[in-house]
């Protein structure tokens, strides 16, 4: 059928009716057929109803990947509930503002982070919990999804809430984006696109549901005959084992994933796997071409928010460094600070526009400022930077936001990082602003060693200095075993410490 007149869940009866033993997914090597998710996902509709939960009514899930997440995820689609994905790291009070501000009904959570959400004192839910495990004085998860029970009330219209997805912004609250039926339809087609997938592929998950860039593949496998071979994590040190033993064509990446499996050590199996196509965002130029070489795959590139159905635009041209050019349902402009398109070459806010009804988000749930500032005369303005090559190809500069205004000029956090994060016993890295004795900001770096490496903040200063403008040189280094990050891998700035004692000083006496 057309991608505008079918759902999600109406997608998966379809196929369980006409191929009940085809394979939907497999996870950590356990096959999951159409028929086993649309009876446990239509029983988990069935005792949501059962309850009283009603279409359009919030159920907030609190699970790693695993079988009954799916079964879950589907199990909401066909009852027209909307799905909030609660970040299974997510504790304190970022975790209660979350679920007091989307004012769930019904809570479903894995056994052992039910003690983090009763820590956060957020507020009980109307129906309570249903848990996977071990249940307590709660329902249990088996329980409900084994009982078989039909549903057979038809699925919510395409433009009916599907989820809203809370995104991980590096400042203030998260925002829930209400994602619709449509866009997660149109999420599966862009990725379609990127990845120039083609029926029998297998595409490695390891990115969390509860992030848009794992559940952007729920329709793949009935929209364009792709296996996903789920993971419960990532693991840098057992990527490229996993890949080969589940036969996977696809990788995705986000963050800085492409760069910490360059510095993993040389394996006989960085090129003994299947995978054709590595997709996703987040590519830097000077590393493009030695991970194509290294590892014999394509890398092909993509630049998208959850606030525009995932993906924006994708690189099919192999233009290095570039993001490539829109999808077919949209269109992206450059604009200056007064809303006027700025020239060929020039940095200007990423704009996106649509030719399909409901494509972009209808706005932040309960958050009218947030949505007047990113939705105006019918475009999402998305506060990220782009220029035009002169062949029209995108290329992205990060956010407007992420940067550092030091000794009078804008520093980009992204073009600090991506040098930075070309020394070689550099595994990962994070710039903020911090307060300074005269002027604006000085810049802190946060640099996590590779494994067994030994790293000296003055011998990295060092290197830096013949690598970056004087205004760019970060004057505070500081050295960390690790970083927090969001599920798709992308470091929490927010969280990184602003004190100027934890770390080395470029200006102080002896240094």
């Amino acid at each position: 059928m057309p991608l505008d007149t079918i759902s999600l869940a109406d997608l998966l009866r379809q196929h369980a009716d006409k191929n009940p033993d085809g394979i939907f997914a497999r996870f950590n090597g356990d096959p999951i057929t159409f028929a086993m998710l649309d009876s446990q996902s239509s029983a988990m509709a069935a005792w949501a109803r059962s309850r009283g939960l009603q279409s359009g009514d919030h159920v907030a899930v609190m699970m790693r990947n695993s079988v009954q997440t799916l079964a879950v995820v589907f199990g909401l689609a066909k009852a027209g509930l909307v799905w909030v994905p609660l970040n299974a790291q997510q504790r304190g009070q970022g975790l209660q503002y979350i679920i007091n501000h989307s004012k769930p009904a019904l809570i479903v959570a894995d056994d052992d982070l039910l003690p983090t959400i009763a820590e956060s004192e957020a507020e009980h839910p109307r129906e309570g919990f249903i848990i996977h495990g071990e249940a307590g004085d709660h329902p249990r998860l088996a329980e409900v999804l084994g009982t078989g029970a039909p549903f057979a009330e038809p699925a919510p219209n395409l433009d009916a809430p599907f989820a809203i997805m809370y995104t991980s912004g590096t400042t203030g609250h998260p925002k829930g984006v209400t994602v619709s039926n449509r866009m997660i339809r149109l999420a599966g087609e862009g990725v379609s696109l990127v990845a120039a997938s083609r029926a029998g592929d297998v595409m490695f998950v390891w990115e969390p549901l509860y992030h848009i860039g794992g559940a952007q593949l729920l329709s793949l496998p009935m929209t364009h005959g792709v296996v996903l071979a789920m993971v419960d994590r990532f693991s840098a040190s057992r990527f490229w084992g996993q890949v080969r033993e589940y036969g996977a064509t696809h990788i995705h990446y986000l963050g800085g994933i492409l760069q910490i499996l360059l510095k993993q050590p040389a394996s006989p199996m960085d090129r003994d796997h299947l995978v054709r196509i590595a997709w996703g965002g987040g590519c830097p130029g000077d590393i493009w071409e030695a991970f194509q070489n290294r590892f014999g795959v394509q890398i092909r590139e993509c630049y998208g928010m959850t606030e525009a159905s995932s993906i924006t635009t994708f690189n099919d041209k192999g233009v290095v460094g570039s993001v490539g050019n829109a999808v077919p349902w949209f269109t992206v402009e450059l604009l200056d600070t007064d809303g006027n398109p700025v020239p060929q070459g020039e940095r200007g806010e990423i704009v996106v526009r649509t030719s399909l009804p409901g494509a972009i988000t209808p706005g932040y749930f309960e958050n009218p400022s947030a949505t007047e500032k990113a939705l105006r005369n019918g475009a999402l303005y998305t506060g990220d930077l782009g220029t035009y090559d002169a062949q029209g190809n995108l290329i992205f500069h990060g956010r407007m936001t992420d940067s550092v205004r030091c000794r009078g000029e804008n520093v980009s956090a992204w073009e600090v990082e991506r040098v930075a994060s070309d020394h070689p016993a550099i595994e990962d890295c994070a710039m903020i602003g911090v307060a300074a004795d005269i002027g604006e900001q000085d810049i802190k770096l946060f640099i996590k060693p590779k494994a067994g490496a030994s790293l000296q903040p003055a011998e990295i200063s060092t290197w830096l200095t013949s690598r970056l403008a004087a205004y760019q040189n970060p004057r505070y280094i500081a050295v960390v075993d690790e970083f927090e990050r969001t599920p798709s891998q992308r470091i929490m700035k927010h969280k990184l410490s602003k004190s100027l004692d934890d770390c080395w000083d470029r200006l102080a006496k002896g240094n």
